[in-house]
This record gives C-alpha cells, structure tokens and sequence, in this order.
C-alpha cells in the first residue's frame, strides 16, 4: 500500500516542521474532514507538547513521562480511553416438519462474545494512541484494534503518536545516555511505516505521528 502525503496540506507548518509524519489513506485530511474538532484538538496537543531532557536521561519504568503527559492532555480535552467488545448473537430457526406431527418452529440462539482491545484515547470518531517507547507488538495490535473499529463504522481513522528512532536515540547519545532508546523491538515510526505500507490497518486511514529531537524544548 503506497504512502500519501494529505499531512502536508492539513496541518500547519508548525506541526511539520517538529514532527515526522507518514499516513495511508489520506488519514490526515479524512480526520480534518469527517471530525474537524478533534483534528484541531489533535494540533493543539501537539503545538503544546515539548520534550525535556528529563524525558531522555531518566532511566524507564512503567509508563513512560512522555506518554503520560500526553494522555492526560487529551483527556483534558475530552478523549478517554475505550475498549471495543463485539457479541455475535446468532438464531437458527428449525421449521416444522408436518409429517412428523411438528407444528411449531424451534429457535436455537447462540451467543459468542470477544473481548476486544483497548484504545488509549478516543473521541468522536476518531481513535489514538500513544506510543512512545514501548514493546513493538503494540503496534501490530493498535493496528488490529483499528482495523476491526472500522469495519464496524465506529471509527474514520486512527492516529499513532510515536517516535522517531534515529533522532530520539541520537539525542540520548547527545545528552550522555548512548544506549537509552536503541533497542530496536520498541515502538518507532521506522517500524510503524512497514506495517502501514503492508496493509495491516486494512481499510482504515492511520496517521502516523513522530516525536523528534526537534520538539526538544
């Protein structure tokens, strides 16, 4: 599936020039267009976001400071985490057989229900989720998450916030941490942008979004 580039005429040029940006499907302007508000909620957050040296030279643990600062400043704005469950309920109904003296029809219903993933913040129609420096695999289930949303009709889009790799690992080594961040099975656009181009989101427009050693405050 081929990259396009919708980004560069949707957001402004502040946004361009902090972050590294990649998309299928025209997922910039296909938020921009079906759900106006939270695409400017989205550039707000990202206008506001700065990175600190903090965020680089301490060790990790948990949740990173990264994500968690930008997970409460959309939650702020209304975006909450949710998590998308599907019950199939099916019924087959058994019709009569006269010749054996049935005269009703009998109805069998079966119900299978699938627990579904968690998104970390959704609003409208919208679903994102950061993910700045953790296991890759999350990636394939964000994807899987946002795939399946789609299909339904809940969601136009889904949005990653991630990292650039080659940036935020030279930048470590700048600031004296040279090992920090060059684990290559963590989650970085460079490993999103595959995974895009192969199909993974199907259908469902996904823009990608990198934090760079220019959003260094």
């Amino acid at each position: 599936m081929d990259l396009t580039e919708s980004y560069k005429r949707a957001f402004p040029r502040r946004i361009i020039d902090r972050y590294g940006l990649c998309e299928v499907r025209d997922a910039a302007a296909v938020v921009k267009s079906t759900n106006p508000a939270e695409f400017e909620e989205i550039v707000e957050v990202l206008s506001d976001f700065t990175l600190t040296e903090h965020d680089i030279v301490t060790p990790g643990g948990g949740k990173s400071p990264v994500a968690v600062r930008l997970d409460e400043t959309f939650r702020a704005h209304g975006w909450r985490e949710g998590r998308y469950d599907r019950k199939i309920v099916s019924t087959l109904r058994r019709m009569p057989y006269r010749k054996a003296g049935e005269r009703n029809a009998v109805e069998e219903r079966t119900e299978v229900f699938s627990e579904g993933y968690k998104v970390d913040n959704v609003k409208g129609k919208i679903a994102l989720d950061v993910e700045w420096n953790a296991k890759d695999g999350n990636l394939d289930r964000d994807l899987g998450a946002y795939r399946a949303l789609y299909e339904v009709g809940i969601i136009t889009a889904g949005v990653i916030v991630t990292r650039h790799y080659g940036e935020i690992h030279e930048l470590a080594r700048r600031l004296g941490r040279g090992r920090a961040f060059g684990t290559t099975t963590t989650t970085n656009i460079e490993k999103l942008e595959p995974r895009l181009t192969r199909g993974d989101s199907g259908g469902c427009p996904v823009l990608a979004v990198a934090i760079t050693s220019r959003c260094l405050r």
